[in-house]
Parts: structure tokens; C-alpha cells; sequence
């Protein structure tokens, strides 16, 4: 029973930065492996990036690699997105999701967040 609460979404400027957070409430011991995922308008879900319960793996879609990083913070039960260099096709709602594994995000078994908009202008 894991909820979860992204943060930190809203509008900026193409070029520009911003940072999303993902607290989670619940009875969990935090031994998830953590993720974030994004729909845009008349495209399917894809996945960001992803990090391991230990924070020593993590991994993105190539279209994000050198801009975004994903981080944790397993005390403060938190997941973060820095997002930097942002583009008008970096516009979606972007979803946090705990997975019940350690290691490996699949978004097939987990949980998920109601989702944050993120919005860049030209």
C-alpha cells in the first residue's frame, strides 16, 4: 500500500530547468526500485529514467541522456527528476512509479503517482 505525490511540475521556457519530486506515504520499507514515466497528447506513455533501490544503477531513453537525472533519497522516502536544457517536446504529464522489485522499472508491477503536468514554451 505505496502512494505516491509528484511535485514540481508547471510552465518554463524551451532551454530552461526544472525539478520534480516524488514523496511517497504508506507502510513500505522503501526497497523499491523507482522510475519516471511521461505521456504527451496523442502519444503513448514512455519511460524517462529509472533508478535502483540502492541508487548505484540508473538508466534513460536516449532523447533525455546529458539533460535529465534521476536521484534518491531513501530516508526522506523521496525520488527525484532534474531536468535541465528543456525542449517543447519534453511537454507531458510526467508520472512517478514504484516498482515492487529492487533492480529493474518495469511499469507492468508497481504503483504510481496521479502525475504532474510539465509544460515548455518556445
Amino acid at each position: 500500500q505505496v502512494q505516491l505525490v509528484e511535485s514540481g511540475g508547471g510552465l518554463v521556457q524551451a532551454g530552461g530547468s526544472l525539478r520534480l519530486s516524488c514523496a511517497a506515504s504508506g507502510r513500505t520499507s522503501w526497497q523499491h526500485a523507482m522510475g519516471w514515466f511521461r505521456q504527451a497528447p496523442g502519444k503513448e506513455r514512455e519511460f524517462v529514467a529509472g533508478i535502483s533501490w540502492s541508487g548505484g544503477t540508473t538508466y534513460y531513453t536516449d532523447s533525455v541522456k546529458g539533460r535529465f537525472t534521476i536521484s534518491r533519497d531513501n530516508a526522506k522516502k523521496t525520488v527525484y527528476l532534474q531536468m535541465n536544457s528543456l525542449k517543447p517536446e519534453d511537454t507531458a504529464v510526467y508520472y512517478c512509479y514504484a516498482d515492487i522489485g529492487e533492480t529493474v522499472v518495469t511499469g507492468t508491477n508497481g504503483y504510481w503517482g496521479q502525475g504532474t503536468q510539465v509544460t515548455v514554451s518556445s
